[in-house]
């Protein structure tokens, strides 16, 4: 028997289909971005191992998990990275890239309220969570900590379209200005793009993560002409990538093409 589609509508790329349990949530005023101390380096280590454990785990067992690397992370052993991601799994989105980026360890900017999440929210800021700070005061500190990372060759995931889109096969349009963290930091970009394919007795697609690069900032350029090259670049190499989605487990329609009555045109 033929599965209906799922169908979600949007007014804006910048709907939430997804929300965590505590989306009002925000950091406390003393939040620290980097936890130091030899327990707190032992804790985060422990917590990251389990962490990848689990993303091989969940990959193979739950998102048929395939990746597939133009990259060889020898190359740049001794270098940071920022890798960009299309934003379409609640938990893959924070485990996956453990396995995308290995050897190499990764650290996500995430928005805070995922650290409201019951449990696992308190766990992630040791797993690598970098929350973004919801006021300018605290945005030294954090941008001090997405520097230290990569001062210590490590990755920065960054999800430029923002919300999640569960199973979205298209690439949202998304602005220049994630990408200053490549061109202040003079690091290179590289794009982990996440694709769909069919499955032989499932309604549910496997994946295929593509990770590709590396795009350097073009240091002739402005700063802000330099992040929009980067930008350009990295979003034409993830829509070239999404074309590998052959399957679509939930489409996205704009808002308009839904009647009155809620039934489609």
């Amino acid at each position: 028997m033929a599965v209906r589609k799922r169908i979600f509508y949007y007014k804006t790329f910048q709907d939430d289909f997804a929300k965590s349990a505590n989306q009002a949530f925000t950091l406390p005023e003393d939040y620290t971005w980097i936890r130091s101390g030899r327990w707190a380096r032992f804790l985060s280590a422990a917590l990251y191992g389990a962490g990848c454990l689990f993303a091989a785990l969940y990959g193979k067992l739950c998102l048929h998990l395939s990746i597939v690397r133009s990259v060889d992370w020898k190359a740049y052993r001794d270098c940071g990275a920022v890798v960009y991601g299309n934003h379409t799994q609640p938990i893959g989105d924070v485990f996956v890239p453990a396995l995308v980026c290995a050897p190499k360890r990764c650290y996500s900017v995430a928005s805070p309220a995922n650290l409201g999440i019951p449990v696992l929210g308190t766990l992630l800021p040791w797993m690598g969570a970098l929350p973004i700070p919801d006021s300018l005061s605290k945005l030294p500190q954090f941008l001090r900590a997405v520097a230290q990372r990569l001062e210590e060759h490590c990755c920065v995931i960054v999800y430029p379209e923002g919300h999640v889109w569960p199973y979205c096969t298209q690439i949202r349009p998304y602005p220049a200005t994630a990408f200053d963290y490549a061109v202040k930091n003079h690091v290179p970009a590289f794009c982990m793009t996440t694709t769909y394919q069919a499955r032989r007795f499932s309604s549910k697609p496997r994946l295929t993560v593509y990770l590709d690069g590396p795009f350097y900032p073009d240091e002739s350029l402005s700063r802000q002409a330099q992040k929009q090259k980067l930008r350009d670049e990295v979003f034409a190499c993830m829509v070239k990538r999404s074309q590998n989605s052959t399957y679509q487990y939930v489409e996205y329609r704009p808002a308009e093409e839904k009647t009155e009555t809620g039934k489609d045109i």
